[in-house]
């Protein structure tokens, strides 16, 4: 590749070193011509969502952060405790690239039609590696935004709002007929608070204060419940009598939530129940958990029954367990909504250097719903 046609820019990295440190910094890297079924994208908006922290931050202990250098040389250090390590081990002494979605223009297409039909058009990306400034990968994980969406519209096109689509399509293939949802006011909650109003499904949201309770309620949620009232059992069961969910997804992971959830479920169908079982009720409760909000350990407290089951929940399993033509009916509907049902909010916009920065650091790892970060690497 000659230098005229050389594309060169800046990539964060994530590296963990087997002496249990974390460090994060900006790496300046070549970009191959495109090849035939490939584009170059420049990109131009990259969320920070909870599912990147997992690989940008890991189990590191932030509050024991520093960070060195400035501009492109800036660098974040952080110490990782010894009892982690050994779950770490494949990605020991690697610096590996994050960012699992984003958008930006194509600058390069190769020769192939698909390609080619993308060449100066904005688009969504998916495939990692996002939080840089160009982006080399299959047409295939390319999709064109409509004409007036902006990059930034369409960067957080994939991971949320397939995730909330694929709850619902979870909850229709296991015959259940309504669902719960946790941390329900993020960006994902709202998303999926949506759909449901859309199609017709009951779903009981499960906030974490009254404020998130009054933002849910304002966007249309029928069925709002806050964990942190003393009221909180007798709501969310009274929310599962209403709307005959029995199965949830929990973004919370950690604590006691999961438990709480199953034990609503199985007061709400005794409810209605004529006779009496010693094993608990017969009707399946499921709780899959898909976040990580709490880093503790489930709590489970066996009090509903036999008929239940806990379990983790992602969305690329998801997506490949449906196939290609289902993938591809989702993706569309997003792309429909992209500035309505899956609409994403920004509470700032950064830079990759800034991004790095330790108050920005601070900010969007502590998770916190309303608080989202979008990247533009070209900032």
């Amino acid at each position: 590749m000659s230098d005229a046609n050389k594309t060169t820019g800046l990539q964060l990295r994530s590296r963990i070193a087997k002496s249990g440190e974390l460090e994060l910094s900006l790496a300046r890297v070549d970009l191959a011509e495109p090849g035939p079924d490939q584009v170059l994208v420049k990109v131009e908006a990259t969320p920070i969502n909870p599912s990147d922290l997992g690989l940008l931050l890991g189990p590191a202990d932030m509050a024991t952060a520093q960070s060195t250098g400035s501009g492109d040389g800036i660098k974040v250090t952080a110490k990782v405790p010894a009892t982690a390590l050994p779950m770490l081990a494949t990605r020991l002494d690697e610096a590996m690239p994050v960012g699992n979605e984003g958008a930006g223009t194509v600058i390069k297409a190769g020769s192939s039609d698909a390609a080619q039909a993308l060449l100066g058009k904005t688009v969504s990306m998916v495939g990692g590696a996002m939080y840089a400034q160009y982006r080399l990968l299959k047409a295939t994980d390319c999709q064109p935004l409509p004409a007036g969406t902006t990059a930034a519209e369409g960067a957080s096109w994939f991971v949320n709002p397939l995730t909330a689509l694929g709850m619902t399509e979870t909850m229709k293939r296991e015959g259940h007929k309504a669902l719960v949802h946790t941390a329900a006011a993020s960006n994902l909650g709202q998303m999926l608070n949506k759909i449901c109003l859309e199609d017709g499904i009951g779903l009981a949201n499960i906030v974490r204060s009254p404020e998130q309770a009054k933002l849910l309620r304002g966007i249309g949620a029928k069925h709002v419940v806050d964990s942190s009232s003393a009221s909180f059992t007798d709501d969310l069961t009274q929310a599962l009598v209403e709307t005959g969910a029995t199965i949830a997804f929990d973004a919370i992971g950690g604590g006691k939530l999961a438990s709480q959830i199953l034990t609503c479920m199985e007061i709400a169908i005794n409810k209605t129940a004529t006779t009496y079982n010693r094993y608990g009720s017969s009707v399946h409760k499921q709780v899959y958990v898909y976040g990580s909000l709490n880093t503790g350990p489930v709590e489970l407290l066996r009090n509903y029954g036999m008929a239940w089951g806990v379990g983790g929940w992602l969305l690329t399993p998801f997506l490949q367990k449906i196939g290609r033509p289902d993938q591809v009916r989702l993706r569309e509907r997003v792309v429909k909504g992209l500035k309505t049902t899956f609409a994403s909010h920004y509470t700032q916009v950064v830079s990759l250097q800034e991004a790095l920065q330790l108050k920005n650091i601070v900010s969007y790892a502590k998770r916190a719903t309303g608080e989202k970060f979008l990247i533009n690497p070209n900032k």
